[in-house]
């Protein structure tokens, strides 16, 4: 089996205007990510994704250019099975010989960003198509699954204090779900409005439902530590994102100053940044984003390390669906995962891009059992959105 035909796109599907919300990304009217499909010499087609933009808006056309003139011509006539061997290939560029024979990694200079968000989408495509070519699901292929459905929850919550208990006991209700997430930060002001929205949706909530809360990365130390103290006593799950992800050891300072479990890790590619993240004492939860952090390759290296650190893992699904699922798959294998984020935001690519249907029932999402990753993409609806190459 070989690979015989790589080939992205920029995908494009626009949200329904009353189902647009807005943050501190500003208002999301398109859902974008690159989408790659690879085909082999015997009709096995896999499918992977990756992602370089805020939210899940954005401009996908340079790692798209990236996939379709410079990764994909390196990949094809290669055995898809030999999927460790082209994630190093790909990250070490010119110098991969040498450095699989010394034993170590020698990356080129460019070595995250859209180098890695391209071999993430890579690796997801490879991993789906060794799945189907053996008749299996992805995660037999990781080392078995630990559960048939796992706990989920809802990811959402941008409205004012007044309305977020509203919007989260919505949550709630759609899929019995036992957990929640809601904004805070820059797309509040204050730390101290913040707070107050938090209060609101604890008091709405009340004591049985997991609470959790998002920042994106849009806090100082100082407002960060000012809002821990704000919530001390609305028992946060955890507090993700409280600073830039360029500034681990200020996320360290916010975790040792409350009893909030920091979360983070959607905007780190490969392991050595949540090695750093680790060793650091920045965060509780790992959140590693498959379709950037370097595929379900890297994704599964990242849950060996929070598991050797004592750390859980909860991986940053807000995404399409190759991303998606793939969560599914790393989460079922991983011993150090727990819990999956479903988005309550319009999420079009999920739910149309794919002939399934992608749901919650009583809290759980089920791991899929067809081979592969476990999904079929509708054929229409990406022909119809995806943008020129």
């Amino acid at each position: 089996m070989r690979i015989k035909k790589v080939e992205a796109w920029w995908v494009r599907i626009p949200i329904e205007a009353n189902r647009q919300h807005r943050s501190d990304f500003g208002r999301l009217t398109t859902f974008d990510a690159a989408i790659l499909r690879i085909e082999t010499d015997d009709g096995i087609v896999g499918w992977g994704e990756g992602k370089n933009a805020a939210g899940s808006a954005g401009h996908y056309g340079t790692l798209v250019h990236m996939l379709n003139h410079e990764v994909g011509p390196k990949l094809v006539g290669k055995d898809p099975a030999d999927i460790t061997t082209l994630w190093e290939m790909l990250y070490n560029g010119v110098r991969h010989e040498t450095a699989s024979q010394s034993g170590h990694a020698m990356p080129e200079l460019s070595r995250r960003g859209l180098s890695v968000a391209a071999i993430s989408a890579v690796d997801i495509a490879l991993w789906d198509i060794l799945g189907k070519s053996l008749g299996v699901p992805v995660w037999q292929l990781l080392g078995g699954r630990k559960a048939e459905r796992l706990p989920a929850y809802a990811s959402g919550g941008w409205e004012s204090a007044d309305k977020i208990g509203e919007q989260l006991k919505s949550y709630v209700a759609s899929g019995d779900f036992r957990a929640v997430k809601m904004r805070v930060g820059a797309m509040d002001g204050a730390p101290h409005l913040s707070a107050a929205r938090v209060r609101a949706a604890r008091a709405a909530l009340g004591p049985g439902v997991e609470l959790m809360v998002d920042a994106h990365g849009t806090y100082t130390v100082a407002d960060a530590r000012r809002f821990v103290q704000l919530v001390s006593d609305c028992d946060l799950a955890w507090f993700e994102e409280p600073v830039s992800g360029d500034d681990k050891s200020g996320m360290a300072e916010v975790r040792s100053a409350g009893n909030v479990p920091i979360a983070a890790g959607e905007s780190e590619a490969t392991r050595f940044a949540f090695r750093d993240l680790a060793v650091l004492k920045s965060v509780d939860i790992f959140q590693p984003d498959p379709a950037f952090c370097g595929g379900i390759t890297e994704a599964m290296r990242i849950g060996a390390i929070a598991s050797a650190f004592n750390l859980r893992f909860a991986p940053h699904l807000w995404a399409g669906a190759p991303c998606f699922f793939s969560g599914l798959h790393i989460c079922a294998a991983s011993p150090a995962s727990f819990v999956i984020e479903y988005s309550l935001g319009a999420n079009p690519m999920i739910h149309d891009l794919v002939e399934e249907t992608v749901e919650v029932r009583d809290g759980m999402i089920a791991v899929p059992d067809k081979p592969g990753l476990g999904f079929t993409i509708n054929e229409r609806v990406l022909e119809a959105h995806a943008q020129s190459k």
